[in-house]
């Protein structure tokens, strides 16, 4: 119970009574600009003319949208960086609890009887969870494909090749998917396909595996809590992560898949999210980072880690999507800019 004595004002605020109240401010100033130069034209005894007066109330609008825009945007940005540089200091600390559980779904779902978790559902940026995602045989024949050619992990350095670097450690061997024996049963194309199923039941795009990149099995091997270097991956983004328009042939969309889980250490984190997961067998986790009808990035949201594996081994499958590749523009024909290699030479 709140008593208001009486010549008392009160006014209530929040967020949409401010907004109302500045565009009420702005109005009001126009309108007496646009009066101000109807008055001038009538002491000249000149015609009105009622386009001057509506063209000087539409430029004062802009104008003064286009301030209060650029303010507010300045203001996200700040709160933006702020959140991201609390994010990075809190990054070792998250990893770090094993007491720290997955981050609680906003809602669930179930997709062909397996239980979906979604922990963000923004127009640029989708994580989901989903259960028993894949099987043991289906773990079990992306291992065995791997295991002779496995070699150091590499990150893309920006000119379409690839290099080792401290920010990621672990073993990775890409997979070929055999389409021709996907009739046939093979697990390695019955689990692919499952991915692809699964990004189209997510977003719109419709699409194929042809031009794809392969399969990717990567493992992760804890050394012990002494192990000043241990297996992970730093926070990084699979795609572009700055908020601009989707460049043709690169990556919009991720699947992580377990196969193995260590006793200690190993959660996918997306610190800007505040989204924590911790690894299940045979579970996966899903993220996109476009929004479908504007074809813009992800602003960071989904920027994410794979944490220290400290005791046991993390062998996860990972299929990075793209948009606009086919099997005559296939995905590493495009640069990061989004241009085909050939078309560059041309230019």
């Amino acid at each position: 119970v709140i008593l208001i004595k009486e010549g008392i004002e009160v006014e209530h605020t929040d967020s949409k009574s401010i907004a109302v109240k500045s565009a009420n401010t702005l109005l009001d100033e126009c309108k007496s600009k646009a009066d101000r130069s109807l008055k001038n034209i009538d002491n000249t005894n000149n015609p009105v003319d009622p386009l001057h007066v509506l063209d000087t109330l539409t430029a004062c609008v802009q104008k003064g949208v286009a301030t209060e825009i650029e303010r507010a945007n300045e203001e996200i940005a700040f709160q933006a960086q702020v959140r991201k540089n609390m994010a990075s200091q809190l990054e070792n600390y998250t990893c770090a609890d094993e007491t720290l559980n997955t981050t609680e779904a906003k809602r669930t779902e179930t997709w062909r009887g397996r239980k979906v978790s979604v922990m963000i559902d923004r127009p640029a940026s989708k994580v989901h969870t989903v259960e028993n995602f894949l099987t043991e045989d289906e773990c079990k024949a992306v291992e065995d494909a791997a295991r002779p050619i496995l070699h150091d992990a590499t990150v893309a350095d920006g000119s379409g090749g690839s290099h080792k670097s401290d920010s990621r450690k672990a073993k990775q061997a890409g997979i070929k998917v055999h389409w021709d024996k996907e009739a046939d049963g093979d697990l390695i194309a019955r689990l692919s396909r499952r991915v692809y199923d699964y990004v189209n039941h997510v977003l719109p795009f419709d699409i194929m595996e042809d031009g794809q990149e392969d399969l990717m099995s990567i493992q992760y091997f804890g050394r012990g809590p002494e192990d000043e270097k241990p297996d992970r991956y730093m926070p990084h983004c699979d795609g572009d992560c700055n908020g601009m328009l989707f460049k043709p042939g690169n990556r919009m969309a991720t699947i992580v898949m377990y196969c193995e889980i260590p006793k200690v250490g190993g959660a996918t984190r997306f610190r800007n999210s505040n989204v924590h997961i911790k690894p299940k067998q045979y579970a996966a986790t899903f993220f996109s980072y476009i929004d479908s009808e504007t074809m813009k990035m992800d602003d960071g949201f989904t920027e994410h880690s794979g944490c220290p594996v400290v005791e046991g081994e993390k062998k996860i499958v990972t299929q990075w999507v793209r948009l606009g590749v086919d099997k005559e523009n296939p995905w590493n024909s495009f640069n990061t800019l989004g241009i085909k290699y050939t078309d560059a030479e041309n230019q």
